[in-house]
């Protein structure tokens, strides 16, 4: 074939792309379908000028087109990893946790059931064995989300259902592929009806084994990455080998999943990148494999619609009604998902609700695309497969395909309009209200500032200006008496806005550099879920996301019993530090926020609804600030640490920006402003490295620097470390309850508790010691003790206290000084045994 006719031909394939997105907004249809109407028309076109007899001047492009060497490989090596890798690189993955119920039972569940439907409902209509059905079945199963999450977001639908729909992208292809390869193996090995158990048995081998693959592959690739950073595009590079390696390997050499094993490549990149790269670099690296997937996305699209014209060749009219058999047994396997198990894990609160307006717009938008013609071009494309099974595999899936873009691909915004998905909800209305009544403030400051530097004639300023002012004062009173809005949800307004500030300054801060890139991902994580819990929940939302962002991570359970049972402490002592971090950076930005509220929030709400507000964010600086106390108590000098820290990277920032400034001015020339930036790298990469926690419990040094134990002897030491038991605490866990009896002295190696006792708090931190009073004045324990932050603790029995304290004179001491701090008399020298005489 001629190089020059394939340049032109993909040069034109790059015109359609960029010809078909503004094409798609004006004719407000689906960009897929736009795609795959282009590709048909080429496709049909190139067949026309072959075959007609009005001219013979086109036949070398046609025959061009029609020889492209289109295989199902092509899809599924070359496009599809790019797709699925992408996606996952763009995924918020702390939120998409959220709703992982929901996103598996539509991405494996819906898959399974579908492919069951749709093969029950053939095997009695189209005279094809039972294995040929389901693999129909498998093949029109994998759908192409993109149409309705462009549509979601061109609508502003929640983000919550747009999630869902992407993690459902994610994982049905994958399964899919994994069903896909079972039933096609059974049908080549003439196997009319196979063992479904020992088909889907096989299942988790095809997901664990190309999960296992990408996760390996992704931290090799991570490590690799690392070594490259001041080479960024070495590092881009590397990322775009990542996902085909995975691939192929899993596929040939492991015999797994292979979209599995890019599907958990691209997440563990997700995960690990930002920690071990430069910000620039990482979000440098995103822009490209975001173009990638949009050249992937629209040349599968194109390139497969070339293929529909061939796999529509000899189609019968009973085929055409197989076609409307898989349609409606799609439909149906769809529905009883959406609207008989979904409602029911809502009510057993294993999935969020998803309301059914949504459902039914889910419904209809399950589009298939490219992956549906590859799948089925690839069953056409085996000799070991009978001629009849492939040709109505062809057609069926085809013409499902076609039935999904044609009718349901341009009616699903007119469906979406119909269900009322389109309108701003009455709190949305009022918030855009608030909004611009906001902006236009802000924008009246900054002409007025503007006006005055350029030095602009007196009466045009005031024209304008009292122009600008009428608009300003109509945005405020429609903001100020919208009745519709009760109280409640101005307060949930304010709240919304002041989440929304919150995350402004985090992506500021992040620019700036003010906190590393990996947990940076969190804290957006945490204020995206902020926002969407205030409108979900008003006050009470907030406050819980609030509070939850304060707290330890998901896993916190897991890595509390590894270091607890298995006395692996390093992931322990990782969330613990990051924790730190997260409230030490918190505490700087919720000071801001107050501000917010009397320039922003007070002008549009009133005094009422922002002293509320003041309240709240009080509150939240309030939580943060016991938070951060507790882990000072707990490991004393390490936020100041992380302070210094803080500070170097927040001086390195100001110089860089200094140089900056010189460079821009022409103070400097680019030589040298290239060699103080990379000094500054140099010192950057050396503050970016967090000290490291140490929170390993070590109880022989543990006893031996514990100050009550300092005037015993090695021998005394010795039998008190054989007979201290240690025990591990969660935060917030309740240690002793109130009227309790109490037989054993804790002392604390490390950590922070509270003490309350008749209205009383009282706090305790390492080296300290609790419950030795209700065991010398023989009294019911009055007081509850609580764990402030995960805490350490050494327990000794009523009896050993008791002959520690006759021979210990530091611990005498303590225990005095102990009962004086909480008012109570030392009158319990009778409880302490007499000294044994030497």
């Amino acid at each position: 074939m001629d190089i020059v006719a394939i340049t032109a031909i993909v040069a034109s394939l790059f015109l359609v792309i960029g010809l078909a997105e503004p094409l798609a907004a004006r004719l407000r249809l689906p960009y897929s379908v736009i795609l795959a109407v282009i590709g048909i028309m080429i496709g049909v076109a190139a067949s026309f000028f072959l075959r007609t007899n009005l001219t013979d001047a086109l036949n070398p492009i046609s025959e061009t087109i029609l020889g492209l060497p289109i295989r199902s490989n092509v899809f599924l090596y070359a496009f599809l990893p790019t797709l699925i890798f992408q996606v996952t690189l763009g995924m918020n993955l702390r939120r998409m946790m959220d709703d992982w119920v929901p996103i598996l039972v539509l991405a494996v569940l819906a898959v399974v059931v579908a492919t069951l439907t749709i093969g029950f409902a053939l095997v009695n209509v189209s005279g094809l064995p039972i294995a040929a059905c389901f693999l129909i079945g498998a093949i029109v199963s994998t759908t192409d989300p993109s149409a309705v999450v462009s549509i979601f977001r061109s609508i502003t639908a929640p983000s919550r259902l747009s999630r869902i729909i992407e993690g459902e992208s994610l994982l049905n292809d994958a399964a899919a592929i994994a069903l896909f390869g079972l039933f096609i193996s059974f049908v080549m090995a003439g196997m009319p009806n196979p063992d479904m158990w020992a088909a889907l048995a096989q299942f988790p081998v095809l997901i664990f084994g190309g999960a296992l693959v990408g996760w390996v592959m992704a931290h090799a690739t991570v490590w690799l990455m690392s070594l490259f950073g001041r080479h960024e595009l070495a590092q881009i590079s590397i990322s775009v080998a990542l996902p085909y390696l995975a691939y192929i390997v899993a596929e040939q050499a492991v015999g797994a999943s292979g979209v599995i094993a890019v599907v958990a490549a691209g997440l563990t990149l997700n995960l690990a990148g930002p920690g071990r790269i430069a910000p620039e670099a990482w979000t440098n690296l995103r822009d490209v494999w975001d173009l990638l997937a949009h050249w992937a996305g629209a040349l599968i699209f194109v390139l497969a619609a070339l293929l529909i014209p061939r796999l529509l060749d000899g189609i019968r009219w009973n085929d055409v009604g197989l076609v409307l058999v898989v349609v409606l047994a799609a439909i149906v396997a769809r529905a009883i998902i959406l609207f008989i198990l979904m409602p029911l894990l809502t009510v057993a609160r294993l999935s969020p609700v998803v309301e059914r307006p949504y459902r039914i717009a889910i419904l209809w938008g399950g589009l298939r695309g490219a992956v549906t013609l590859a799948l089925a071009l690839a069953v056409t494309e085996s000799f070991l497969i009978p001629a009849e099974i492939k040709r109505v595999v062809g057609i069926l899936a085809t013409g499902f395909t076609l039935f999904t873009l044609v009718v349901q691909g341009t009616t699903l915004r007119w469906v979406i309009g119909r269900l009322g998905l389109d309108r701003l909800s009455p709190l949305d209305l009022a918030l855009s209200k608030q909004v611009i009544a906001v902006a236009l403030q802000s924008v009246r400051e900054d002409v007025a500032r503007a006006t005055e530097n350029y030095d602009l004639t007196r009466e045009t300023v005031r024209s304008e200006a009292k122009t600008f002012a009428q608009r300003l004062d109509r945005a405020v009173k429609a903001a100020e008496d919208n009745t519709e809005i009760l109280d409640r949800d101005r307060v949930t307004l304010g709240l919304i806005a002041l989440a929304g500030a919150e995350r402004d300054m985090i992506l500021e801060k992040f620019r700036e550099r003010a906190v590393s890139a990996r947990l940076s991902e969190r804290i957006l994580s945490d204020s995206d879920r902020l926002i969407e819990s205030t409108r979900i929940g008003g006050r009470t939302g907030y406050r819980r996301a609030a509070r939850r962002s304060s707290g330890y991570g998901r896993g916190f359970r897991v890595v509390v019993f590894l270091h607890s049972r298995l006395r692996i402490s390093g992931p322990l002592s990782k969330q613990t530090a990051d924790l730190f971090e997260i409230l030490l950076f918190q505490r700087v930005i919720l000071r801001d926020l107050h501000s917010f509220i009397n320039t922003r929030i007070l002008r549009i709400h009133g005094r009422r609804v922002a002293d509320l507000l003041h309240e709240l964010l009080d509150r939240r600086v309030e939580e943060v600030e016991q938070a951060l106390e507790g882990l000072r108590l707990q490991f004393p000098g390490y936020a100041e640490e992380l302070e210094r820290r803080f500070i170097r990277r927040t001086a390195l920032r100001l110089e860089e920006r200094e140089y900056d400034a010189l460079r821009n001015d022409g103070l400097i020339e680019a030589e040298l402003h290239m060699s103080l930036t990379q000094n500054i790298k140099g010192l950057r990469a050396r503050a970016e490295t967090r000290p490291k926690l140490d929170i390993a419990v070590r109880k022989p040094d543990l006893v031996r620097l514990f100050p009550l134990f300092s005037d015993l002897d090695d021998k005394v030491l010795g039998q008190l470390r054989k007979t201290m038991v240690t025990r591990y605490v969660r935060a917030g866990e309740v240690i002793i309850r109130r009227n309790s009896e109490l037989r054993t002295v804790y002392f604390i190696a490390s950590g922070a508790l509270e003490v309350e006792t008749a209205g009383q708090k009282v706090r305790l931190g390492r080296g300290e010691m609790f419950g030795q009073m209700a065991i010398l004045t023989k009294r019911i324990r009055r007081a509850e003790v609580r764990a402030i932050t995960p805490c350490t603790l050494l327990a000794l029995d009523e009896d050993r206290f008791l002959r520690l304290l006759q021979r210990s004179s530091a611990m005498q001491e303590a225990v005095h000084d102990s009962a004086i701090k909480r008012g109570i008399e030392p009158t319990w020298e009778t409880a302490i045994p007499a000294k044994t005489p030497k």
